[in-house]
């Protein structure tokens, strides 16, 4: 075989080297990192998880709450949510934020049955740095991150002047109360006081019916005894003012009196209007989504309102198809 010379050495080497591909050991093996390709593009989220405290799933209005909540976080993969019904006990949701807090969730948001029960482990969650939203009714002080809430003194203002001027400015009604150791009771109470101020409407009988409509339709059955001519039912939610009206329709007194309500839910009060049960329901928003809005803005690290109030509409049967009217 005839020698190779060194100029034609060198030319092979190169060439072999050339037909290996050039790999190297940091990229030959099983240990080699993932490349964006094989990982779809990104890393996955980091996963924040909410804790929801709930004060019960009784009324229509707190099983919407939790729907839109849910709702919201849909779009959110990194948001894991877990709901806890208290079941209309205030000792047995202060039990459930504590195992939140023992949890230790990214973030709380609760509608607390009570403002001062749940005043305090609420404020032991903030000051062990867990963020807290509180939805629809108020604390006592301000150990929380963020309230979200209509203002129900205006609401119940609203319902007030609407009534008296439906009546004419004289009239006898009842007033059916939610529960009274709620802050958004004792709002839609003084404000609706308020709004009949200076007219000769009567409030004959008042009773607590603890937002719930079978309580509203016992307390009104003790009003239809003891008021023989009512021209009109307020009452502090939806479902007291369509218990409100069974008793009267039961009592064959339905068509003497008008009934007007607060929440407006599509599937209740809304309802109620359009089939001539309600002469008017008021919106009080869920804040559901509203929440889940600026819990995404506190787990970025974004500073957020205090206080955020929600609009209202009165739905009525001239304006319900229409969407009803801003107050």
């Amino acid at each position: 075989m005839k020698q190779l010379t060194f100029p034609l050495l060198i030319a092979l080497a190169m060439v072999l080297g050339a037909c290996s591909g050039g790999s190297s050991d940091k990229d030959s093996g099983s240990g080699s990192e993932p490349t964006a390709a094989s990982t779809g593009g990104a890393a996955p989220s980091k996963t924040y998880t909410i804790g929801v405290s709930q004060c019960n799933l009784g009324e229509p209005y707190r099983a919407q709450m939790n729907k839109d909540i849910e709702e919201a976080a849909k779009a959110h993969p990194e948001l894991k949510l877990v709901f806890k019904d208290a079941q209309n006990d205030s000792l047995k949701q202060r039990s459930q934020v504590e195992e939140f807090v023992e949890d230790k969730v990214d973030l709380l948001i609760i509608s607390p049955k009570e403002s001062q029960p749940l005043t305090e482990p609420v404020a032991k969650a903030y000051d062990a740095g867990i963020p807290v939203i509180v939805l629809d009714r108020d604390l006592i002080g301000d150990k929380y991150t963020t309230f979200i809430g209509a203002d129900n003194e205006s609401i119940g203002k609203a319902a007030g002047q609407w009534l008296a001027k439906k009546l004419n400015g004289k009239g006898t009604i009842v007033e059916l109360k939610g529960l009274m150791t709620s802050s958004p009771a004792q709002a839609r109470h003084k404000g609706f006081l308020e709004g009949i101020a200076g007219s000769q409407i009567k409030v004959a009988f008042e009773s607590e019916m603890k937002w719930l409509e079978p309580e509203a339709r016992k307390e009104m059955d003790s009003a239809l005894v003891r008021v023989p001519k009512i021209d009109a039912v307020y009452a502090h939610n939806d479902p007291g003012a369509h218990g409100a009206y069974l008793s009267a329709q039961a009592g064959g007194r339905d068509r003497e009196m008008i009934f007007i309500g607060i929440d407006a839910l599509p599937q209740e009060g809304q309802a109620y209007v359009k089939q001539g049960i309600l002469a008017a329901s008021f919106q009080y928003p869920t804040g559901g989504k509203e929440a889940i809005d600026v819990a995404l803005d506190i787990l970025a690290g974004k500073k957020t309102e205090k206080r955020i109030t929600l609009g209202s509409r009165v739905f009525t049967p001239d304006n319900v198809d229409k969407g009803g009217e801003p107050l």
